[in-house]
């Protein structure tokens, strides 16, 4: 299978000489490649413990004809571009297609494309046949280095962009066989950030940005691929320069306030454009629920009838205005004055309504929906996602890509998509979900347009029919793309909303309720409505009093944040684009300035982001916050529609950056956090000993460093006895690297004596008999 290790991101929040690997693996070998699955567990002091497995030689064969991981070349290449070291095997089919197999030589009639990654490259070839060629770049060839900022103030900010390291091999091998191809066509994902790819490709092989060089690929399917092969176009230098200009503008901010940070607050920290504005949401949130007062309110719920018909109404209005009681006393004189005098009906109102259908996803849409129903983070949905649309092996019809561009903040659908399902729906659903016209939508707000929504490739690959073929986290996500692309083009819902009034004295009281009338478009994806009947009642009937309920409330305070309701924020107010909401928040939780909770749900900023925060806010309010973030988006819009130049954007920024930047660091008091004591003694040389955060998170360290180098790890434990052994006790510990880097796992305090390891907490014995079996399966996966 192979891995997509380059998030799509033009932000300061990547690592830019991120690269792909490629596991070999082949069907049928699940339980025996889990035996292999190395666990590492990294102490706080990043020393690592055994390993599960033996790794074995560096380097990965091709995953097909023709895509040739190059950098496999020698192990020292393999090691520096962050190859695979070890050949695992998969439970089904995957994105990586069937075993690897030597890649034929480059012939002169050929026409070589190059691809993002090694997985959609094998689906390509096996599309379009021997006339092609193709080869994977494993995302960016040429960045801005690590080491230096690398951006030329005094000459318009020209970037100095190096040849990735690590990947030398490959764009040997990459010129070789574009100087041995017929022609080359540069196919990588169509976006700002794939833009700016297929430029740099176009820069290292010597290809004239203006030819004919580049193709887009907004569905990898047959259809799509052919198209675009047969249609290509110039590399669009608007969206290179959008790219370009978001890529300095965060290298200015991030290499300059992160030194500050190092000086005025604690070494080690940095800060970024965006990241910071997301840092400063949750730190308010977190103010709000400090600052937050509690109130108390009542609740009166009145329970009549007549003639066997009952009706639960709650008390909301005092002589005609809307009345919640503030006490005991309010509610109780309610009470008294309801039991006194008769309840009368005012109206009874029936109203049918239609539920128009939600509109396909949209990336931040997505995103929500999978955390919401499925508790996949951002991180792991776009994983999914990508291996989706990079290509699935289907028997019979070879590799697929089974949906379309995930990464879009687009609504439109394509006519022949909206033909398709409008043809599924009439044949397996039924003519009556099919409305007369086909259901258009709009995003509100500003959205780049250049792709569709995220849809299936085809309305007649239902989830079903592709479960032996997915992996079961592949077909929960699928599922859900499916259902709602199809629920999209269905039928209107039609509801009775049924409404009672009623009035005992000075008081009023109204119950509601629901009944679906026809499903329309909740035939396959829920409508979120539950029955209420409410029996019908005539104006002016008298109704006997039942009972009546007093229930004392207290106002809650804001919920903190989870992965999805900081997506929706950010979404709403402008910061970010579709490529970058997934690493926004996983750089907050690398960098230590935010932590989930006990039920890895809700975001909440540590001691340090709280410090970072303010301090970034006190003395660089006028750039970390929404209404400016939101402004640069508009103008890096602007960029690539061409209406700005990006020098001048960058330059306007500068311009009133630099001298804050610099009176800030003449001039800001420090904000160093003070050692946190444990209460302890180091059992070495008696020193305190105190709380640090290093590389892998806290530690317990030694105050008498480096005289004495005493550390521990910080041991989060759960009450639980390990299932396994019996002895230990499960700790709560985060994923250090890997495809399920910065999630939580719960692994045996007595690790290595016990390997006993889980995504998921497993219950106390007095839950386990109430366990609810209808959450979300756990992804097996490696803990490294």
């Amino acid at each position: 299978m192979a891995k997509k290790s380059v998030n799509k991101s033009a932000s300061e929040l990547e690592s830019p000489a991120e690269v792909q690997h490629v596991d070999v693996k082949s069907p049928g070998a699940e339980k025996k490649a889990s035996k292999s699955r190395s666990v590492k567990n990294p102490d706080a002091t990043g020393k690592k413990t055994t390993t599960a497995a033996k790794t074995g030689k560096a380097g990965v064969k091709p995953a097909s004809p023709g895509v040739r991981a190059v950098a496999a070349s020698t192990s020292k290449t393999t090691r520096a571009a962050g190859t695979a070291k070890k050949k695992t095997k998969p439970a089904s089919v995957s994105s990586a297609g069937p075993k690897s197999r030597k890649s034929p030589a480059v012939r002169s009639d050929r026409t070589l494309i190059i691809v993002e990654s090694p997985a959609k490259a094998h689906t390509l070839e096996k599309i379009l046949g021997s006339g092609y060629h193709v080869e994977a770049s494993i995302g960016h060839v040429r960045d801005l280095p690590k080491a230096r900022i690398a951006v030329d103030v005094d000459n318009d900010f020209a970037p100095d962009y190096i040849n990735v390291r690590g990947k030398a091999a490959l764009i040997k091998s990459l010129k070789a066989a574009s100087q041995a191809s017929a022609r080359t066509l540069l196919a990588s994902d169509p976006d700002r950030e794939g833009e700016a790819i297929s430029w740099h490709l176009a820069t290292i092989l010597g290809i004239d940005p203006a030819s004919d060089c580049r193709i887009r690929m907004q569905e990898i399917t047959e259809q799509g691929i052919k198209s675009a092969v047969a249609n290509p176009d110039q590399i669009d230098m608007n969206l290179v320069d959008a790219q370009q200009s978001r890529r300095v503008l965060d290298r200015l901010v991030g290499y300059n306030l992160s030194p500050l940070l190092w000086y005025k607050v604690q070494r080690g920290l940095s800060a970024g454009r965006v990241q910071s504005v997301a840092l400063r949401i949750i730190c308010e949130r977190e103010e709000e629920i400090e600052a937050f007062i509690p109130k108390e309110y009542w609740l009166l719920d009145v329970e009549a009838a007549s003639g066997g018909r009952h009706y639960v109404m709650r008390v909301d209005k005092k002589n005609g205005k809307t009345f919640v009681p503030e006490d005991s006393a309010q509610s109780k004189e309610a009470e008294t004055t309801i039991k006194r005098n008769p309840i009368i009906v005012e109206s009874f109102k029936v109203k049918e309504t239609k539920r128009p259908p939600l509109p396909p996803f949209k990336t931040s849409v997505l995103q929500q929906e999978a955390s919401r129903r499925l508790g996949y983070s951002p991180r792991r949905t776009m994983r999914i996602a990508q291996s989706l649309y990079e290509g699935i092996e289907i028997p019979g019809r070879g590799p697929v890509g089974l949906i379309t561009y995930m990464r879009t903040d687009s609504l439109r659908l394509a006519p022949e998509a909206i033909e398709s399902s409008r043809k599924y729906i009439e044949q397996h659903i039924g003519p009556e979900y099919l409305p007369e016209r086909p259901n258009f939508y709009t995003p509100k707000g500003k959205a780049q347009d250049a792709h569709e929504a995220i849809r299936a490739t085809d309305s007649y690959l239902t989830p079903e029919s592709l479960k032996p073929y997915l992996r079961p986290e592949q077909f929960r996500l699928y599922e859900l793309i499916w259902t709602r692309f199809i629920a999209s083009q269905m039928e209107a819902a039609r509801v009775a909303r049924t409404t009672i009034e009623a009035t005992s004295g000075e008081y009023g009281m109204k119950q509601a309720g629901i009944v679906v009338l026809f499903p329309g478009w909740g035939k396959v994806w829920p409508l979120g409505v539950k029955d209420v009947s409410i029996p019908r009642a005539e104006a002016g009937e008298k109704l006997d009093l039942v009972d009546i309920k007093r229930e004392q409330k207290f106002t809650q305070p804001p919920a903190r944040y989870t992965d999805a309701g900081l997506v929706k924020v950010l979404e709403e107010k402008g910061i970010g684009r579709p490529s970058t909401y997934a690493s926004i928040i996983e750089t907050l939780a690398d960098r230590g300035y935010v932590e989930r909770d006990d039920n890895d749900k809700k975001l909440v900023p540590t001691k340090l982001g709280r410090v970072v925060n303010v301090f970034l806010v006190k003395y660089f309010s006028r750039f970390i916050n929404t209404e400016f973030t939101a402004q640069m988006e508009n103008e890096l819009d602007s960029v690539e529609s061409g209406e700005e130049k990006w020098v001048d954007v960058v330059r306007n920024f500068w311009d009133t950056f630099k001298p804050l930047l610099d009176d800030v660091s003449a001039t800001a008091e420090n904000m160093q956090l003070p050692p946190e004591e444990i209460g302890e003694n180091c059992p070495e040389c008696g020193h305190p000993l105190v709380i640090k955060r290093g590389r892998f998170g806290e530690f317990i360290a030694c105050t008498g460093y480096p005289e004495c180098r005493y550390t521990r790890r910080i041991i989060k434990t759960t009450g639980i006895k390990c299932p396994k052994c019996g002895e230990g006790e499960l700790i709560r510990r985060k994923a250090g690297k890997g495809k399920m880097k910065g999630r939580f796992f719960y692994g045996c305090s007595r690790y290595p004596d016990c390997d006993f390891v889980s995504w998921k907490k497993p219950e106390t014995p007095a839950k386990a008999g109430n366990k609810d079996e209808s959450g979300p399966e756990e992804e097996e996966g490696e803990f490294e």
